[in-house]
């Protein structure tokens, strides 16, 4: 795991071309994120990574794209509309706005806000005299909940406009698709229903880089079980997370679960996945028994039938979901946290990002050892390998410091063309977190790029 503060790992990542501060040349906006070309390559393969284990390799998995504006009724359904909100709470001498958890769980780990009242926070941020974290100062205004959803209008003019809203959560558009999907695959209980997508929250106060932003994705995961088979999933789901994470290359020793003491009233059971950031531990994962209560809803306010009929018991009955929701952008840190390494190489400082292969933004590097002589058959490999492969070509500055760059970005193979290849078609490929070089001839190349860079 790096032992880079979060303020290196922000400056890596803006150097590199992995994130970049949104609408930065108009002097950004506040706790907004574009990802650069090689952030985007690894954002997609980590969803491409959670496709191939909570879709393709999982039965009766199906990946959906819902709409991110929704019929306003499903918000109203959901409980969104009426109980969607932060404690939030302003410093009355600089003006700043807090949520109270944060304040109590920032101030100490002895207490869990979650298990609090709106009152009871209150008290205890008084009687403790918790500082602002902006002034130092201890003088704040009661506490009020603040609704986290983005209301737009739907509308020519706003005199005709409808109210609509950003979605808060992927969660809903599997709930209103599951006789959808139920019917057009054909399938039965137990099934799953997955989606990658983006939800907007309006958080006040975002922060830790894009740990906590206002615009962000979920990769989604809803099973939906029959009363009585749903703790089973929800034990198994539990469990499949920190695979998940560990087939990433996350390792067991940064990752916990964290049972939750105070459920929602929908809730028979809630657990979080959390991963150690230079920060401390925050929530990449959250997987919850939700009951019948969201097909319950969805029943009451549609009119439509949402029940499951049985064909082997001849019963109906509303069916339980399990959910397993996975934070892309928290991964995407997680990643980046755990891979982001210095080390001592013959004396200067190595600084390489050891990303699992099939991860990596660029999976091969090829490089010719001269440039005038072996670049036409370097580019030539180069070529053949970009069919199949996200491949970058170098032929700048010395082997060494070609081969630096292709370590900071996490390029896990390095190919270098010289005068063997040009006589005998072998090139030499070397290993990125062991530097070690070994020969290999250029027709075994794609053989073996697809044996070790796979999902």
């Amino acid at each position: 795991m790096s032992k880079l503060t979060m303020e290196e790992l922000v400056a890596f990542c803006n150097q590199y071309g992995f994130i970049f501060q949104g609408s930065e040349i108009y002097g950004g906006l506040a706790n907004t994120w574009d990802y650069g070309p090689l952030g985007t390559r690894l954002k997609n393969n980590i969803k491409d990574a959670w496709r191939a284990y909570f879709i393709q390799q999982r039965d009766n998995s199906y990946e959906i794209d819902s709409d991110i504006l929704m019929n306003p009724t499903v918000w109203e359904a959901s409980g969104h509309l009426s109980s969607f909100t932060d404690p939030l709470l302003d410093c009355k001498e600089c003006r700043t706005r807090h949520r109270a958890d944060n304040l109590i769980s920032g101030h100490t780990s002895l207490v869990n806000a979650d298990a609090m009242t709106q009152e009871e926070m209150l008290e205890y941020i008084i009687v403790e005299k918790i500082p602002c974290p902006k002034c130092g100062k201890s003088n704040f205004t009661d506490i009020r909940q603040f609704n986290l959803m983005f209301a737009t209008q739907r509308g020519v003019t706003q005199s005709n406009s409808n109210v609509i809203y950003l979605r808060p959560e992927n969660a809903q558009g599997e709930y209103v698709n599951y006789l959808n999907v139920m019917r057009t695959m054909r399938t039965k209980l137990p099934f799953s229903i997955g989606q990658i997508g983006k939800a907007f929250r309006n958080e006040i106060t975002p922060g830790n880089f894009i740990f906590r932003t206002i615009e962000f994705e979920q990769m989604e995961y809803q099973t939906f079980c029959k009363k009585g088979s749903d703790e089973e999933q929800y034990d198994y789901f539990k469990d499949y997370g920190i695979q998940f994470f560990e087939s990433i290359g996350l390792s067991k020793e940064h990752l916990r679960y964290h049972d939750h003491e105070k459920l929602a009233h929908y809730a028979k059971a809630a657990c979080d996945i959390e991963y150690l950031f230079p920060f401390g531990w925050g929530e990449i994962n959250g997987t919850h028994n939700r009951t019948d209560f969201d097909l319950t809803r969805h029943q009451e306010y549609s009119g439509k039938s949402l029940e499951y009929f049985d064909e082997q018991t001849r019963e109906k009955y509303i069916p339980y979901i399990v959910e397993s929701t996975y934070g892309l952008d928290r991964t995407f840190l997680a990643v980046i946290c755990e891979s982001l390494e210095e080390e001592l190489v013959q004396g200067e400082i190595r600084q390489v990002l050891k990303i699992h292969p099939m991860l990596a933004p660029i999976k091969v590097n090829v490089l010719p050892l001269i440039k005038k002589r072996h670049s036409e058959k370097a580019l030539e490999i180069y070529r053949m390998l970009q069919k199949r492969f996200m491949v970058s070509y170098d032929d700048s500055g010395t082997i060494g410091k070609r081969y630096r760059r292709g370590d900071i970005i996490g390029t896990p193979y390095t190919i270098t063309v010289d005068d063997n290849t040009l006589e005998n078609g072998i090139v030499t490929l070397r290993e990125r977190d062991s530097m070690q070089q070994t020969n290999i001839t250029e027709d075994e190349l794609k053989t073996y790029f697809s044996e070790k860079i796979s999902f």
